[in-house]
């Protein structure tokens, strides 16, 4: 049963309680890794391993998310800034113990390439803060394998 989470901002990013934040280099520049990130949502199926379905809404103001195992999101984007930022907020899950959640995702040149920055900021009860500090080199791992495989993606590598 999908739960209304709060509808915090995009300043969420920097206040919340629990910040994990992920960073990694890859060779495709930055407008090509924000259009894969931002515009291509159904590709995200093909590149995050987690990710089994996701597909833009309202016009692409939202979007709906499935994962592996049946955790499912719908979301709304809270900033789309090509080459720079996207980011999106968490109105509704199935998932278990979150209040407010806010993904962001940070593109900066890097060379001829993009340092991939990803921040996931999230507030719930003591129990779930803590499951989610736990959770973190897990998710940091799902990140780095994700972005090296989108980066072959983009590249041909």
């Amino acid at each position: 049963m999908a739960r209304r989470l709060r509808p915090v901002d995009i300043d969420f990013v920097e206040a919340a309680p629990v910040r994990l934040v992920f960073a990694r280099g890859v060779s495709a520049p930055p407008g090509q890794v924000f259009r894969a990130l931002a515009e291509d949502v159904p590709g995200w199926a093909e590149w995050f391993s987690a990710v089994t379905l996701a597909r833009p809404t309202d016009g692409g103001a939202g979007r709906e998310i499935r994962l592996r195992g049946g955790t499912r999101f719908a979301e709304t984007v809270l900033a789309s800034k090509e080459p720079e930022v996207y980011a999106y907020r968490v109105d509704t899950t199935n998932a278990p113990g979150a209040r407010a959640l806010v993904e962001e995702w940070r593109l900066a040149p890097r060379g001829t390439g993009t340092r991939v920055q990803w921040t996931f900021a999230a507030d719930g009860p003591a129990p779930f803060r803590f499951a989610l500090g736990l959770a973190g080199p897990g998710l940091g791992l799902a990140f780095r394998r994700a972005v090296t495989t989108l980066d072959r993606r983009l590249t041909g590598r």
